[in-house]
């Protein structure tokens, strides 16, 4: 008979199967068990059919794939441990020495920055272009364009794009595309059919979602995803991503999997005060300008009305002022000091607003024309009360003076 700590081990009890609960269970492992030597040289990961390693999947985070690829649209999904991590894995799957990657003048700063460190020290050239002028985008495409990046609505200054345009001019020119679509959440618009009833091929090719935002909720969890329908791309990406040796902790991926559910609920939530904030902004006179896709007035509002207008919470819970030139940059620094609701923090899509001065200049190629100058500053609102909210950035003005 075996001693106590080899049983302990090695334990006969198996629980009975047909458990079931609202949430799927959490499995933890970086050894597999295989019945047999037969099994273990048959099992396949790569189609998830079967299970070899942990980092190749889990019950659990073949659930969370499945999961996110009904709300995108998508066919195919793999797990990182961020939003910045997809964009890597993409880059670092599609591109080689002497390609070229075109990314939008406000596309993510940490996006650039990869760009501008790694992959061109790899050899991998990069160049901007103005994501509201299509045609500057087609101008720059060239024989060694491999990659073209997307994002919508624009980092920090939310601009909306004409994505439907950009993905012909790449389709046209046989370029990959992929979309940042962490603002839309799978929820503004579906990435895979950007005008519903249209032809496919204005779908993008890839999809990258940083699940540390709206998806997690609240704002304790980093993980990204790549989704796309393409099975030779897909696998591309995901065998990159297995001999990068990217993986994502069970516990993670049980906090986003409890998320999803109230998913559309808050993204609405988050929507609807941000705007109610945003138009109470545009009544105050310390500003020159107010960037929120749904105000008429703000760069981008016609594409997105094309394409988000009708679905409810379509605007994210996103908006960024410009405050007027007279106001300088410590005094704005006091307003953001003197905001007690507000928290001064990065990332967005949890419960705690958040607000964060930036310095546009050191972000964009030069003051992009159709922003009025003075100093940014981006709010993300969370699930407070519109009212407490507004009543804080009020208080918070007479910090200017």
């Amino acid at each position: 008979m075996a001693e106590l700590t080899t049983t302990l081990i090695h334990h006969p009890y198996q629980p009975p199967a047909g458990f079931a609960a609202p949430q799927p269970g959490v499995f933890k492992a970086s050894t597999v068990f295989f019945p047999n030597v037969a099994a273990m040289r048959q099992f396949e990961w790569k189609d998830k059919s079967a299970y070899t390693y942990g980092l190749h999947g889990t019950p659990t985070t073949y659930t969370l794939e499945e999961r996110l690829c009904t709300l995108e649209g998508g066919v195919q999904c793999l797990l990182v441990p961020s939003g910045l991590a997809a964009i890597a894995t993409v880059n670092l799957a599609l591109l080689k020495s002497g390609d070229e990657v075109l990314i939008p003048d406000n596309a993510y700063a940490p996006a650039k920055a990869l760009a501008e460190g790694e992959l061109a020290h790899w050899g991998i050239a990069h160049r901007y272009f103005d994501p509201m002028n299509p045609a500057d985008l087609a101008a720059k495409i060239s024989p060694y364009t491999q990659l073209v990046w997307l994002e919508a609505a624009g980092s920090v200054t939310l601009e909306f794009p004409d994505l439907c345009a950009q993905v012909r001019i790449c389709r046209a020119a046989k370029v990959l595309c992929a979309l940042d679509n962490t603002w839309g959440a799978g929820l503004a618009f579906k990435p895979f059919d950007l005008q519903p009833g249209q032809l496919p091929a204005l779908a993008v090719d890839i999809s990258i979602h940083a699940l540390t935002k709206y998806p997690s909720g609240g704002g304790d969890v980093l993980m990204g995803s790549v989704i796309s329908t393409d099975e030779r791309l897909h696998m591309q990406l995901k065998l990159c991503h297995m001999r990068l040796g990217l993986g994502v902790a069970a516990s993670d991926a049980e906090a986003v999997l409890r998320g999803l559910p109230s998913l559309s609920l808050r993204y609405r939530q988050h929507d609807e005060s941000a705007r109610a904030l945003a138009h109470w902004c545009q009544q105050r006179v310390e500003f020159a300008q107010v960037l929120h896709p749904a105000l008429p007035q703000s760069p981008g509002h016609a594409p997105w009305q094309a394409l988000c207008g009708h679905a409810f919470g379509a605007a994210a819970g996103l908006f960024s002022v410009i405050f007027k030139p007279g106001y300088s940059q410590a005094q704005v620094d006091a307003f953001c000091n003197a905001l007690q609701w507000f928290r001064i923090g990065y990332s967005w899509g949890g419960p705690v607003s958040l607000v964060m001065p930036y310095q546009l200049e050191t972000m964009r190629s030069s003051w992009p024309a159709h922003l009025q100058r003075g100093v940014l500053v981006r709010f993300s609102i969370g699930l407070e009360s519109a009212a407490d909210l507004q009543q804080d950035l009020q208080q918070a003005l007479q910090a200017l003076t």
